[in-house]
């Protein structure tokens, strides 16, 4: 009996220690810093930062903003996190809210600035000389950039007969920060793109308090007096998987796959190429397995276009369905793992998300072209291409017969090995030879069965 009575006082107490501490905790406020260019480091930055607030159970999240811009489809991104967040998510527009910067700032459930800040100028630019984008990219950034303002909501008033729509942020004002073309009297005349002053943010419903710091913000605005503020800090894994998911590099990466592979199928054995192939694929879809972008299938899927272009290479002769299926895998494979998609659906994707991610892939193809032919010329030439392939001149060495239809039925030794290609002996000359049916080791006897393309093709004997 006395055991019953005193588990159950050390079962209130315990409740009742939990309860005060409760009571006694402070709010948590995460801030998540968004103070560089607007591209694949602060989607990270963001998306790890809402995920570990939501672990901690914060009371809110508080995003700290200085940028001029940035990447539109990260932006678009950031912003659909935003607005999908459990938790409120603020900004304190800590001097510039420009470009992308204005689009992920409208996504928050309110808006502060610093005296002195701006927010606006949201049109679509060419990142290499800073144009302005063709209408169809403006016209995409009006649609997100009306339809997160949209997402606030509106209310309803009715004065006599008439029914009013009073946007809580009103959309044509979010427009008129991508097309001049949008007048917001007393802002913005037909020739204007809109930026906005803390004072007119105000005045037009976009922005919620001006303060001086971040915690004027907490203090005066949240009402939290005695808050904890826990800061997102990215670590260097994240700058590096940031880097990888550049649109640049992972266009190079491509680059190197391809030349890699081709390099590879052309050369005997197992060597350098192969090994820069399989470095720039892990490069290429590790960060994005990582952020959920790549799903198992979509890797799976490239590798077998690499193993269907091997055995192209190896069985099959000429060139056929194997190889066309082979590359049709494995560009497949790069393109799906830049877009988000489960199982081929693509429900909701956005137009940017699918042209960035040809761009990428295409980019990638096309300077993948370039440094093949590049360095095919440079083969057997002075430097360090020189003893990359064997030479035209090499002594007591010919690439063909001279009479290659004497040739075929002739038997001969392997002076390398054939892995797929390498060098045979036939009455005392050297050959370049391939092999058709598996790889052959040095010293075998093979048999010439036929000459293509000026070219040898032997099996073993």
């Amino acid at each position: 009996m006395r055991n019953i009575r005193a588990t159950i006082l050390f079962i209130f107490f315990f409740v009742g220690f939990v309860s005060s501490a409760q009571e006694n905790a402070k709010p948590l406020i995460y801030r998540i810093n968004i103070r560089e260019n607007i591209g694949s480091n602060t989607w990270i930055y963001l998306r790890n930062g809402l995920h570990e607030a939501v672990q901690l159970q914060a009371e809110c999240v508080l995003l700290d903003m200085n940028t001029y811009g940035g990447a539109v489809l990260e932006a678009n991104s950031m912003r659909t996190a935003i607005l999908e967040s459990p938790l409120p998510v603020y900004v304190f527009i800590n001097n510039n809210a420009a470009s992308a910067g204005a689009l992920i700032a409208i996504a928050c459930d309110r808006i502060f600035m610093r005296p002195g800040a701006s927010i606006g100028a949201a049109t679509v630019v060419n990142a290499a000389d800073g144009a302005k984008a063709p209408d169809k990219y403006q016209s995409y950034m009006r649609a997100i950039i009306r339809a997160t303002a949209e997402s606030h909501g509106h209310d309803t008033l009715v004065e006599g007969k008439d029914t009013i729509i009073q946007w809580i942020r009103d959309p044509k004002v979010a427009e008129a920060m991508v097309d001049e073309r949008i007048v917001v009297p007393g802002y913005a005349d037909s020739t204007q793109i809109l930026t906005l002053t803390p004072a007119q943010a105000m005045e037009l419903g976009y922005c919620d308090g001006i303060a001086s710091t971040l915690h004027h913000v907490a203090v005066q605005y949240l009402g939290y007096n005695d808050y904890e503020l826990k800061t997102y800090n990215a670590t260097f894994y994240d700058r590096i998987k940031g880097f990888l998911m550049n649109g640049i590099i992972q266009s190079l990466l491509i680059m190197l796959i391809i030349g890699g592979i081709y390099f590879e199928l052309q050369s005997p054995g197992v060597g350098f190429p192969l090994a820069v192939a399989i470095a720039a694929a892990l490069l290429y879809f590790t960060p994005l397995y990582l952020t959920g972008y790549a799903q198992n299938w979509e890797v799976l899927l490239f590798v077998l276009g690499l193993i269907a272009m091997v055995f192209e290479l190896l069985v099959v002769p000429g060139f056929g369905v194997t190889g066309i299926v082979g590359i049709l895998f494995i560009v497949s494979g790069l393109l799906l793992a830049l877009i988000g998609n489960i199982r081929f659906h693509f429900d909701g994707l956005p137009v940017m998300q699918l042209f960035r991610a040809l761009v990428i892939v295409f980019a990638g193809l096309g300077l993948g072209s370039v440094l093949i032919v590049y360095l095919s010329s440079r083969i057997g030439k002075p430097g360090f291409f020189r003893k990359v392939a064997l030479l035209a001149d090499q002594k007591g060495t010919v690439s063909v017969s001279m009479e290659p239809a004497s040739m075929v039925g002739k038997i001969g030794v392997s002076v390398t090995g054939l892995r797929p290609s390498g060098r045979i002996r036939i009455e005392g000359e050297l050959y370049d030879a391939v092999s058709v049916k598996g790889f052959i080791e040095q010293d075998e006897p093979v048999k010439v069965i036929r000459y293509e393309n000026f070219q040898l093709y032997v099996m073993k004997q």
